[in-house]
C-alpha cells in the first residue's frame, strides 16, 4: 500500500462572505498523479492556491505526515511542494535559462545545493525538454505557448518537487503539444515525482492520473481509481463528450 504524501481535510476557502470551497478532503500518494476535474468556476485554482498557502483557509492539510497549516510559502516550496499556475507566470525579459534558475532558488537558502550541482539539474530539464536547450538565452517572453509551459514546467523541476501541482497545464495549447506535456507528466511520475493535477481536459487528465475527484460549485461530487471514473455514466455526459473525440485536444492552437 503506498504511502500518503499530502491529505487536505476539510478544506474551506471563503472570499469575503462568499465561501468558494466547502470542506474539500482528497488525498495524493507517494508516487502517484491524482487529478481534479470539473467546470469552471467550481474552485479547481482555488483548491491549488489554498494547498499552496497563497490563500487563506479553514481545515488541515498535511504533507509527509505533519500539517503546514500557517507555514509560509517559501517554506511549503523549500519542503518540496511547488505549484505551476495556469497563467506560467514566467519572467518575460529574462532569458529561458535565468527563468529556470530562479526554480533553484529559496527565499532562506538562495541556490538550492543539497542534491547536487545546479548544471546537473539543468541538464536534466534540457534532457526532458530539448527545445529549452536550443532557446537557452531567448527571453521567455518571446516563446511559444508550447515552449512557455515547457519553461513553467522546467524551472518547477529544478527546485526538486516532491509533490508538483499542475493548474491547466494544456490551456490554451495545440493538440500535439498537449499529448507531448501529458506524456511528460506521466514520465515524472515515474521518476517518483508526486502530482495533483487540475485540468479541464478531462479525458487527458484521467487516462493519466490514478486517483481522480470531480469538484462542482466547491463540493466533491465523485472520487475514485480513474480508469473507473473515465467509464462513469454522469463523467462521460458531463466531462468526456463523445467516446471518440480527441483525447488531447486544446481549445486553442498555441504551441
Amino acid at each position: 500500500m503506498s504511502e500518503t504524501l499530502m491529505r487536505v481535510r476539510d478544506l474551506s476557502v471563503a472570499y469575503g462572505k462568499i465561501e468558494v470551497l466547502h470542506k474539500v478532503s482528497l488525498h495524493v500518494d507517494a508516487g502517484s498523479i491524482v487529478s481534479v476535474i470539473g467546470p469552471n468556476g467550481a474552485g479547481k485554482t482555488t483548491l491549488l492556491t489554498a494547498i499552496i498557502g497563497l490563500l487563506p483557509s479553514y481545515g488541515i492539510i498535511e504533507y509527509q505526515g505533519k500539517t503546514v497549516d500557517g507555514i509560509a510559502v517559501e517554506r511549503r516550496v523549500a519542503q518540496g511542494m511547488i505549484l505551476v499556475p495556469e497563467r506560467r507566470e514566467l519572467f518575460s525579459s529574462m532569458s529561458v535559462e535565468d527563468n529556470l534558475l530562479l526554480g533553484a532558488f529559496t527565499h532562506r537558502h538562495g541556490l538550492r545545493q543539497e542534491s547536487g550541482d545546479y548544471a546537473a539539474h539543468l541538464a536534466e530539464v534540457f534532457q526532458l525538454f530539448p527545445r529549452l536547450r536550443e532557446r537557452r538565452v531567448q527571453e521567455a517572453g518571446t516563446l511559444s505557448g508550447g515552449e512557455r509551459q515547457m519553461l513553467a514546467l522546467g524551472r518547477a523541476l529544478m527546485g526538486r518537487p516532491k509533490l508538483l501541482m499542475l493548474d491547466e497545464p494544456s490551456l490554451g495549447l495545440a493538440p500535439q503539444i498537449v499529448r507531448e506535456i501529458f506524456r511528460t507528466i506521466a514520465a515524472l511520475r515515474s521518476s517518483g515525482v508526486s502530482i495533483l493535477l487540475i485540468e479541464q481536459n478531462a479525458r487527458a487528465a484521467l487516462q493519466i492520473a490514478d486517483y481522480a475527484y470531480v469538484l462542482e460549485t466547491g463540493d466533491l461530487a465523485l472520487e475514485g481509481p480513474a480508469a473507473e471514473l473515465i467509464h462513469n455514466p454522469r463523467v462521460i455526459s458531463s466531462y468526456l463528450g463523445l467516446p471518440g473525440a480527441d483525447s488531447a485536444g486544446g481549445s486553442s492552437a498555441s504551441a
